[in-house]
């Protein structure tokens, strides 16, 4: 038993020095993300809570959800700032091996998934430079604006 506890305790010190000593941030969104054991296997949904340039996180249903070492192919799409359109995502198609699977409850999961190939951007990196671009903000606040007369103008209608 004592073997055991102290596997236990060698392999949370590797992860927390893997996760220290990880050289890009991870974009953190919410998002489908699709997954199968290969292309011609029926794609089962996740929801993607973090992605990087050479891997992902994820969370499943647990009777669905890959072992760890099995590789996967994965299909999600990640936000896109290098255009004008604020809303732009995009898609790709990525295999992988799965290295880790935390239990969130005893229905849900949630997966770390290494690329083969890494993504041609760093999709943190992307986001910070959009979030420092000064013309955002001024898009921001003219949404922000337009969400604000639309709603006075809905309680207008409302009160007639």
């Amino acid at each position: 038993m004592e073997d055991i506890a102290n596997e236990f305790v060698e392999h949370r010190q590797e992860t927390r020095l893997s996760a220290e000593n990880r050289c890009e941030s991870r974009l953190r969104y919410s998002w489908p993300i699709w997954f199968a054991e290969n292309y011609n296997d029926i794609l089962t949904q996740g929801q993607m809570v973090d992605v990087s340039s050479g891997g992902a996180a994820f969370t499943c249903y647990a009777d669905k959800c890959p072992y760890p070492g099995q590789e996967i192919m994965t299909r999600f799409s990640v936000p896109s700032h290098g255009n004008d359109d604020p809303f732009a995502l995009e898609n790709f198609v990525r295999n992988g091996r799965i290295c880790r699977v935390d239990e969130i409850s005893p229905y849900v999961r949630r997966v770390a998934v290494q690329f083969a190939e890494p993504l041609p951007f760093k999709p943190a990196e992307q986001q910070e430079e959009f979030e420092d671009n000064p013309l955002n903000e001024t898009v921001g606040d003219a949404i922000e604006e337009m969400v604000e007369s639309i709603g006075s103008v809905g309680m207008e209608m409302v009160e007639k």
